[in-house]
């Protein structure tokens, strides 16, 4: 089978097939959920832009870290809604193709966005004299315009690279979305160099903006320690808590899937962590930095 005959191959998703008397109520589940995630990340960007208070930097980047948390749920949700509904529903390979090319989009997007975020605390916490003049609004849109153009050279090059190999039939996906590691094995050919070029990216990708995340958080505590003030070591650090809570929830979860793109693991294992960053989280993002910051809270209730 060659390249131009796999694009003729029609997907199937199989995810959750292993568990098909509880197809209904996990779709019951993740609608609720999805429509959650819609409304507590709507509600993050219309806060952030119309609230006077909320127009500081740390929220212009909290806007950006919803918008992009809503493009995640809108590409994932609704076609795994349609796999727990109607089993065995096909989808093609264009639709693969784009489904796999915004992931791997938003995925990329979200890791140096937080980077950027974690970036923020540190010049507010440790340049505080200097953050007004440093975080300026024209760099604010550049980071931001950033972060978003970061995941679309990535995304790009591994779909159609990917896409681009033979499939063999049948082209069942054990998973519920279109994903590096299900894909990979219905690929005739030997792709170890392909394997070999996502773990770099990966790595790249994900580790160093976590190095940086971890370089900022140090200095941040190194600055918090030196300050004579309990109230204020307290104040400083309950700025950084959201951050870091979705930081770990991010790193935990996206890291045991995509640092190893051929998992050794089974695939009923790998789709229930990766519900937990496609589904679970989009909606619980929102509401820890709702929850722990007392703006937002003020900002909704004034909305």
């Amino acid at each position: 089978m060659d390249a131009n005959q796999s694009w003729a191959c029609e997907f199937i998703l199989l995810g959750f097939a292993h568990v098909p008397t509880l197809r209904p109520l996990l779709a019951a589940l993740v609608l609720a959920v999805f429509l959650l995630s819609l409304l507590g990340n709507g509600l993050i960007v219309l806060l952030t832009m119309w609230d006077a208070a909320l127009h500081a930097p740390m929220y212009f980047f909290l806007r950006q870290l919803a918008l992009v948390e809503l493009c995640f749920s809108l590409d994932i949700v609704p076609r795994m809604l349609a796999t727990l509904l109607w089993p065995g529903h096909g989808m093609s390979p264009v639709g693969c193709a784009l489904q796999m090319l915004l992931v791997l989009a938003c995925v990329t997007s979200e890791c140096f966005l937080l980077t950027i975020m974690a970036g923020d605390r540190y010049l507010a916490i440790c340049k505080p004299l200097h953050y007004g003049t440093i975080m300026s609004p024209q760099l604010c849109h550049l980071l931001g315009a950033s972060c978003w153009l970061a995941g679309v050279p990535v995304s790009l090059v591994f779909t159609i690279w990917l896409f681009s190999f033979p499939f063999c039939g049948p082209c069942g996906i054990h998973h519920f979305f279109c994903d590096i590691s299900p894909l990979l094995s219905l690929v005739c050919a030997d792709t170890r160099v392909f394997e070999t070029n996502v773990l770099m990216a990966t790595v790249i990708v994900m580790m160093v903006p976590f190095c940086l995340i971890a370089a900022s958080y140090i200095g941040v505590l190194v600055t918090v320690l030196r300050m004579p003030s309990f109230t204020g070591r307290h104040k400083a650090l309950s700025t950084c808590a959201s951050h870091l809570i979705v930081v770990v929830l991010f790193y935990g979860t996206t890291g045991v899937i995509h640092l190893r793109p051929r998992a050794n693991y089974s695939p009923e294992s790998k789709q229930v962590v990766s519900v937990s960053y496609t589904v679970v989280a989009p909606m619980l993002n929102p509401l820890i930095y709702s929850l722990r910051n007392k703006e937002v809270k003020a900002a909704l209730g004034r909305v």
